[in-house]
């Protein structure tokens, strides 16, 4: 290829580069919305703003810690959500590979031979020719910012679906915390069932020798044996509720969980120690949450669709040239030069107005972007004072009910006492056990609430596993 063939080609190159840098933007201008919520939650609890933690610091329990990270390792819904990503950001790649032009190279190489009979000189003649060529085909000057704009579209949703694999991330950690947490709470009552169940068994055996001896009667004997088998009962029933939870966060994760990852089994063990959240957050933390910022993508993609709707309305300039040089010996192929040059300009006229439906449709779909965002904004904050509601009266429920259990404790160990002593008959044992069994439930029931609580605030609030602490705007 010659100096002038190889200065067109650089030419055009330029030409290209220099109307990308010139073209215009007709997609509105954009700024973040408002937030449609109250700067602070409804009922805040005292205390300074501060950062939401790392996940891992949030969860102090070794064995949860170990759970959800095997779970974020091997759970199949977090693959899909990443591999979303890396499908969404292949075809980013592909919108944006738009804004620049196309430059192909070919080489071809064409023989022939034309028998005496066909040839006008009587002779039979060989002919071989070589050719090489650089060209653009059809690139679009992006005068009206379409095609940007169409890449930027992609950009955004490229981001959101980034955003929607983060709150993937996050449910799966509230997920496989609160299948532990009720792992952990149903073994607590498998344990007091089976407490339960011997201490009846002690009971009706002692019925049955005070029986014999005739200090109770037959009644009283039947009645101890109803709380034999009610306790029986449940600890069957719950036997088989473990089992369902351990499958539940077996599927949750991915795998099995090892036994060192399983909650404590003996009795009495004590809920998941989860740190507090920080408290006094303003509302506007929420716009850090991943389903926030993924509307908000969406929006700006919209945003962007409708520049590049505005832009069809426009000519369209696209340029289609080429250089090269042909020989008929391959020896001196580039010792002679060929170029051409082929711009065209489309123009719409009569479309029926299909370009300007595609402009009004573009608005449309940015106005429902808009209302998503901001309904988004306000479930998120609903969440979240929904959470600090419970919040709020949990404790004091806790510690009723701990009075309550106590109170049930002793009211029992007296009702047998008088039992045992001939002042009161079997039957007002039989209640105080009852509802000391009741309220010992629960208790277990309001812990896994307010450990299922912490969980479900840092989940609304948009935290991280491994993210690290980020300060609240």
């Amino acid at each position: 290829m010659n100096i002038d063939t190889r200065l067109l080609a650089r030419g055009l190159t330029a030409l290209a580069a220099a109307a990308l840098a010139a073209c215009a933007n007709l997609a509105p201008d954009y700024t973040t919305p408002a937030a449609p919520v109250p700067a602070a939650w409804p009922a805040p609890a005292a205390g300074a703003a501060g950062a939401l933690p790392d996940g891992r610091a949030f969860v102090t329990d070794e064995r949860l810690r170990r759970t959800v990270a095997l779970a974020l390792d091997e759970s199949r819904s977090l693959r899909l959500a990443l591999l979303a990503i890396e499908q969404a950001r292949a075809a980013y790649r592909i919108e944006a590979a738009d804004r620049l032009p196309t430059v192909n190279a070919s080489g071809g190489q064409s023989a022939s031979r034309t028998p005496a009979q066909a040839s006008s000189s009587g002779q039979v003649v060989h002919a071989r020719s070589y050719s090489a060529n650089v060209g653009v085909s059809a690139f679009e000057l992006d005068l009206f910012g379409r095609v940007r704009n169409l890449s930027d579209a992609a950009l955004e949703s490229y981001l959101a679906t980034e955003e929607a694999a983060r709150s993937t991330r996050i449910a799966l950690v509230a997920e496989v915390a609160n299948a532990w947490l009720t792992l952990q709470a149903d073994q607590a009552q498998l344990a007091l069932a089976r407490q339960t169940l011997a201490s009846q068994r002690q009971t009706y055996e002692m019925t049955a020798r005070r029986r014999e001896l005739g200090a109770d009667s037959a009644l009283t004997l039947a009645q101890a044996q109803t709380s034999v088998e009610a306790a029986r009962r449940d600890a069957a029933a719950y036997e088989a509720t473990v089992a369902q939870d351990l499958n539940a966060l077996r599927l949750l994760v991915g795998t099995d969980v090892p036994a060192d990852c399983l909650p404590a089994a003996e009795a009495g063990s004590s809920a998941a120690a989860l740190v507090a959240v920080p408290e006094g957050l303003p509302s506007t933390v929420l716009q850090r949450r991943p389903d926030v910022l993924a509307a908000e993508h969406k929006l700006k993609a919209a945003n962007a669709d409708v520049g590049a709707a505005r832009a069809a309305l426009f000519p369209t300039i696209q340029l289609t040239a080429s250089a090269g040089s042909a020989s008929r010996s391959l020896g001196e192929l580039f010792k002679g030069g060929a170029w051409s040059f082929a711009p065209s300009i489309s123009l719409p006229l009569l479309d029926g107005g299909a370009a300007r439906a595609g402009v009004d449709q573009a608005r449309a779909a940015l106005a429902i972007q808009f209302a998503t965002y901001e309904q988004t904004v306000q479930t998120a904050f609903r969440e979240v004072a929904d959470a600090l509601a419970v919040r709020a009266s949990i404790g004091e429920r806790l510690d009723a009910q701990a009075a309550l259990v106590d109170a049930d404790d002793r009211a029992w160990r007296l009702a047998q006492a008088r039992w045992q002593g001939g002042a009161a008959s079997y039957l007002e044992v039989l209640d105080a056990q009852r509802s000391l069994y009741a309220a010992q439930q629960t208790l277990i029931s309001l812990r896994l609430a307010e450990q299922s609580n912490r969980v479900r605030l840092f989940e609304v609030l948009g935290g991280e596993w491994g993210a690290g602490a980020q300060p609240a705007s």
